[in-house]
């Protein structure tokens, strides 16, 4: 669900595209961030928590936390709250640390 009035705020939508989340296609407007586009369509859960492998979402919606972490095309840590989608991006849930391979510290 997205906000469409607002007695304040006005939104300027994107052009409409589609991305991935575990495997499923999820709709989402260009310059949305991922955890908006998650939660405009009923999931909010984007990661496990470490111990308990309990779901975790959107806490802060700033970048200060590390609720919303997610793995975006391989990559981990990736803050869903503070990343725009991109027209077929793989989005999954992030289970655990989140390990970055070697070859892509180097890019």
């Amino acid at each position: 669900m997205r906000i469409e009035n607002h007695p304040i705020l006005r939104f300027s939508r994107g052009k409409r595209l589609t991305f991935y989340f575990e495997g499923t296609p999820v709709e989402a407007f260009e310059n949305e961030t991922i955890a908006a586009a998650l939660i405009a369509n009923g999931i909010d859960a984007f990661r496990l928590s470490l111990r308990h492998k309990k779901p975790r979402g959107l806490f802060c919606a700033i970048g200060k936390c590390s609720s919303c972490l997610v793995e975006v095309d391989g990559r981990p840590n990736v803050r869903a709250c503070m990343t725009p989608v991109r027209e077929g991006m793989h989005v999954h849930l992030q289970r655990d640390r989140g390990v970055v391979n070697v070859e892509d510290r180097e890019r």
